[in-house]
């Protein structure tokens, strides 16, 4: 395994000249030796070109690349000692499910005992012990991807496993079983893995710190708790969440709150919002809150706003209030059989509380 560290930025433009015209702008990054590791965003957002540079595949066109403080910006894959699984199966039909788990490990010299553990222990995992004699040709698509997972992991020597959206054929129901056992295997064989998605579901199940990126920048690295809780930009705040954080233009004088053109004198208590405090008086800002702390309150209440009420949906589980405050539609989550009125009627929501966070030009109040 390697700590690898980043420091580059890439354009597949030769003389990239604007913002738009780079894949990665500058960024500075490590990942840590054992971590396990989700690059999530959108389509298009630049995580496929991070996980190939990291693999060698594409070579940065500005900056480094270092394993365990080796430069390796220009070593291809094999010298890096990486192992990518890709979206779609790559695996040999001629041969049984265990020759091609057995094949890297064939490849560089192992020892027949050893290769038939390794293989043994791999196929364990991810419950396919009962298939290995079974050629590869015969399976179905989820099975052949599973192969080359296990191909991907069987090798013990590798810098790092790198995945490259492995579960986009996998039949739904199968996919969390994997996602658990991926998660156990990193437990277990202390890989270093990362793991590309745009499945916040998958990014947050699997990893231990997730990097957000939109539009080329990584916005933020945090553990699931904390790209929730505390989004650092707006960004992370609508993309991570179901449905995502509200955002309403909010003003700050020092003293009073005003939020979608409410003062709400009073209101909150700064202790409760050390963000507020120190954010520039005079300014526009905006307030993010989640759906979850969203909270029904009654007319008269400090801090209650009134809303209208567009949609109210009944999820099961929960409701799903969506409701026009001003210019802007918010959604809460409440409890099962909470009453709301209908369609048009006014509702009084508290917006502001300890899990309340705010935003200037996009960046949280820190």
């Amino acid at each position: 395994m390697a700590r690898i560290d980043l420091d580059l930025a890439h354009s597949y433009r030769p003389d990239p000249q604007q913002d738009s015209d780079y894949a990665l702008l500058p960024l500075k990054m490590s990942f840590v030796d054992g971590g396990a590791y989700a690059l999530l965003g959108p389509s298009g957002c630049g995580k496929t070109t991070m996980l190939n540079i990291i693999s060698g595949l594409v070579q940065p066109s500005h900056g480094t690349v270092k394993f365990d403080d080796r430069d390796v910006t220009r070593a291809s894959p094999q010298e890096r000692n990486i192992a990518q699984v890709f979206q779609f199966p790559v695996i040999y039909d001629t041969m049984t499910v265990g020759e091609n788990l057995a094949f890297p490990l064939k490849n560089r010299g192992v020892a027949p005992a050893r290769i038939k553990e390794r293989v043994g222990r791999i196929a364990e995992m991810l419950e396919m012990s009962g298939q290995l004699d079974m050629r590869a040709s015969g399976l179905a698509a989820d099975a052949k991807q599973k192969i080359s997972l296990g191909r991907g992991l069987v090798r013990e020597d590798v810098s790092a496993v790198l995945f490259d959206e492995p579960l986009t054929v996998i039949d739904p129901h199968l996919k969390w079983q994997l996602r658990r056992k991926l998660k156990q295997i990193h437990h277990e064989l202390k890989l270093t893995l990362i793991y590309v998605t745009h499945d916040q579901v998958e990014a947050l199940t699997f990893a231990d710190q997730v990097v957000v990126m939109t539009r080329g920048r990584a916005v933020q690295v945090g553990s699931a708790s904390d790209l929730f809780e505390r989004p650092r930009h707006t960004f992370v705040g609508h993309f991570i969440g179901s449905p995502g954080m509200n955002f309403l233009p909010a003003q700050w004088d020092g003293r009073q709150l005003s939020v979608a053109g409410h003062a709400m004198p009073g209101v909150p208590p700064l202790a409760s919002l050390s963000s507020l405090a120190s954010a520039p008086a005079g300014g526009d800002l905006k307030l993010g809150v989640r759906p979850e702390y969203v909270e029904l309150a009654t007319e008269g209440d400090e801090g209650a706003l009134p809303a209208t009420v567009t949609r109210v949906q009944d999820v099961g589980t929960y409701l799903l209030l969506t409701a026009r405050l001003g210019e802007v539609l918010l959604k809460a989550r409440l409890a099962p059989g909470t009453p709301v009125p209908g369609e048009g009627g006014t509702v009084w929501l508290a917006l502001v509380g300890p899990h309340t966070c705010f935003y200037k030009n996009e960046e949280l109040v820190a």
